[in-house]
C-alpha cells in the first residue's frame, strides 16, 4: 500500500481547500466596484451571493453520497472546476455586462463547488484523528472561517489596481490551483488505522477510547431521533448567528451609537471570532464532549441575547455579540467530530451534507426574522425576545439529547450482555 501519508498534511490540504472556498464569505467586497462599473443594483448582485450560499447546504446534501462513493480527491477536484470556474467566470460575465451570466457562475456554480468543498476532506479528517476529532475538524473549518479575511484585503487591492473583471480572473484560478494542490495530497488513511502510540495507550490503559454509538449509513441515520435533534440544534445556532452576522454593523450604531469606522471594526473582530471558536470550541470538546460544548453554546446565547436589549456599555454589547458568533462558528466545528460519535465515519460525508441543510435554512430564515420585526416595530430589541425562545428551546434539545444517547448506550450494553450469556451458555452445554 505503500508509507502511510502524514496526518498533519493532510489537515493541511484540508485547510487549503477550505481557504479557498471560504473565499465565498468577502463578497462584499466586490458589491460596490460591481455596482459603479457595471450599474447595476446593489440589491441586483446579492442575489449572487444569496445563491451561492443557499446552495452551498443543499449541494453538500447532494454531493453527501458523491463524496462518500468516489473519495476526497476526486470530489475535491470537482469542488475546484465548480468553484475555480465560477469565480473566473464572473468575471467574463462582467466583462461582458450580464448579469444573468454573473448569476449562473458566481451564484449557481461557486454554490455547488462551495457545498461539495466543504464537505469533501471532513469525513477524511475525522478518519485520520480518531484522538483528536473535534481538533482536526476545528482546523480545516477554521480555515473556511478565515478564507474571508485573507480575501477581502487581497481582493480590493486586486480591483484597486487591475479592475474587478481581472480581479475574478486571478482569483478564480488561484482558488482552482490551491483546492488542486489540496487534492493531489488528501486521502483517506488505511482501514482501522491509529496513529502512532495510540493502540499501546489504549492497551496499557492510559488512554481509554471512546466507541462512536453506532455505525448507521446515511438512510439509517435520518430515521433517528437525534439526528434531527442535532438538525433542530444546528438550525436555531445558525439562524441566530446569520441573524447577527447579518446586522452587526447598523444595529450597533443604532443602538449603543457604534460609529461607522468603529461598527467596522466589529465586523472585522467578528471574522476573527467566527474562525477562532470554531477552532476552540471543536478542540475544547475532545475533552468535555461535543454534547456539553452545544449545551454550554445555548446557554452563553440565552445570557447573550438577554443581556443585549439592556446593555449600554459599548464594550459589553459587542462582547455579547462576539460570544453568539464564535458559537456560531464552533457549530460548524463541531458538527462532524459529533456526526462521527453518534452515527460513527461510515457515511460520515453524506450525513454530515443533510445536516448542513441547516446552513442554507438559517441563512434565510434569521436575516428574515430580523428584517421582518425590524421592519414592523422599527427596533432590533424584540428580535432578541424571539431568539430567547428559540435558543432555549435549543437548549432543551441539548438535554435531551443526552437522554437518547444514554437511552441507545442502555440499549446496547444490554444486548452485548445478553449476547456474551447466550454465547457462554452455548459453550457450557457443548462442554
Amino acid at each position: 500500500m505503500g508509507k502511510t501519508k502524514n496526518r498533519w498534511l493532510i489537515a493541511l490540504a484540508a485547510i487549503a481547500i477550505q481557504l479557498s472556498i471560504g473565499a465565498a464569505y468577502a463578497y462584499s467586497v466586490y458589491t460596490t466596484p460591481i455596482s459603479s462599473e457595471m450599474g447595476w443594483a446593489p440589491k441586483e448582485i446579492t442575489y449572487a451571493f444569496t445563491i451561492m450560499m443557499a446552495l452551498g447546504g443543499i449541494s453538500a446534501a447532494f454531493f453527501g453520497g458523491f463524496v462518500e462513493k468516489n473519495g476526497p480527491r476526486k470530489s475535491a477536484i470537482v469542488a475546484a472546476f465548480l468553484f475555480g470556474f465560477g469565480q473566473a467566470g464572473a468575471g467574463f460575465a462582467i466583462q461582458i455586462d450580464s448579469l444573468i451570466l454573473f448569476l449562473l457562475t458566481y451564484g449557481f456554480l461557486s454554490g455547488l463547488g462551495l457545498g461539495v468543498g466543504y464537505i469533501a476532506p471532513i469525513s477524511t479528517l475525522v478518519k485520520w484523528f480518531p484522538d483528536r476529532r473535534g481538533l482536526a475538524t476545528g482546523m480545516a473549518v477554521m480555515g473556511f472561517g478565515a478564507g474571508a479575511l485573507i480575501t477581502a484585503p487581497v481582493a480590493a487591492n486586486l480591483i484597486g489596481s487591475y479592475g474587478v473583471s481581472t480581479t475574478f480572473y486571478i482569483l478564480g484560478i488561484s482558488y482552482f490551483i490551491l483546492i488542486i494542490l489540496g487534492a493531489s495530497y488528501i486521502a483517506p488513511p488505511p482501514k482501522d488505522w491509529m496513529p502512532q502510540g495510540m493502540q499501546q495507550a489504549i492497551d496499557s490503559g492510559k488512554k481509554v477510547m471512546k466507541k462512536d454509538l453506532a455505525q448507521l449509513t446515511a438512510k439509517e441515520a435520518v430515521k433517528t431521533r437525534r439526528f434531527w435533534m442535532v438538525w433542530s440544534m444546528m438550525l436555531i445556532n445558525v439562524s441566530a448567528g446569520i441573524m447577527i452576522i447579518s446586522v452587526a454593523s447598523p444595529m450597533s450604531q443604532e443602538m449603543i451609537g457604534l460609529s461607522a469606522a468603529g461598527a467596522a471594526t466589529l465586523v472585522g473582530i467578528m471574522g476573527i471570532f467566527n474562525g477562532g471558536g470554531r477552532l476552540g470550541w471543536a478542540a475544547l470538546s475532545d475533552y468535555i464532549g461535543r454534547p456539553t460544548v452545544f449545551t454550554i453554546f445555548f446557554v452563553l446565547q440565552i445570557i447573550a441575547f438577554t443581556m443585549l436589549p439592556n446593555v449600554g456599555n459599548v464594550l459589553i454589547f459587542q462582547a455579547m455579540i462576539l460570544v453568539i458568533v464564535s458559537c456560531y462558528g464552533g457549530g460548524f466545528s463541531n458538527l462532524p467530530a459529533f456526526i462521527g460519535d453518534l452515527f460513527g465515519t461510515k457515511q460520515l460525508g453524506a450525513i454530515h451534507g443533510y445536516l448542513l441543510t441547516t446552513w442554507s435554512m438559517g441563512g434565510i430564515i434569521g436575516p428574515a426574522i430580523v428584517s421582518q420585526i425590524r421592519e414592523r416595530t422599527d427596533s432590533y430589541v424584540p428580535v432578541f425576545y424571539v431568539f430567547i425562545v428559540l435558543v432555549s428551546i435549543a437548549f432543551l434539545i441539548s438535554l435531551l439529547i443526552r437522554l437518547d444517547i444514554k437511552r441507545v448506550a442502555g440499549q446496547q450494553e444490554s444486548q452485548n450482555t445478553n449476547a456474551a450469556s447466550k454465547g457462554l451458555n452455548l459453550q457450557e452445554s457443548n462442554n
